[in-house]
């Protein structure tokens, strides 16, 4: 480990949680990018809508947010200080992203409400990610 004091198994843990997490993201994105017409054409409209209308920023966004993720968490168990860059970077493109659907495309009225509660969480999931990066950081787990 290079001199690195030693990590604790909790750190293991929550990084390879964290990685996990965001691979799913990695396919939800991919999922979304290869939606093909017949999926779309059993969509109500207004939700059709919404996935046909997104513009390529928003889904720029969408893919910063989830590879830079999962990127900054397996930097993260490799004890990569990168890993802490990465996922600020993943955690802007989150918010990015959460503009476009609820202040451009108004995603609520389409999906309801239920989906700010599942925004959130990945918004606290990438704010507890950036604060357990710095923790790792200060604790010389990652160099």
């Amino acid at each position: 480990m290079n001199g690195a004091p030693m990590r604790p198994k909790s750190f293991y843990w929550i990084g390879a949680i964290a990685l996990l997490w965001n691979m799913f993201g990695v396919l939800a994105f991919l999922g979304q990018v290869m939606l093909g017409p017949e999926v779309l054409a059993e969509m109500p409209e207004a939700e059709r809508a919404l996935y046909e209308n997104v513009p390529a920023w928003a889904m720029a966004a969408y893919a910063v947010a989830v590879f830079a993720g999962a990127l900054g968490c397996l930097l993260l168990l490799l004890g990569k200080a990168l890993a802490r860059p990465l996922l600020i970077l993943s955690l802007a493109g989150v918010l990015v992203q959460n503009y476009h659907s609820y202040v451009v495309a108004d995603t609520i009225a389409v999906m309801g409400v239920g989906v700010v509660a599942f925004s959130a969480v990945v918004v606290l999931i990438g704010i507890f990610l950036i604060l357990f990066a710095n923790s790792a950081r200060r604790h010389g787990w990652i160099r």
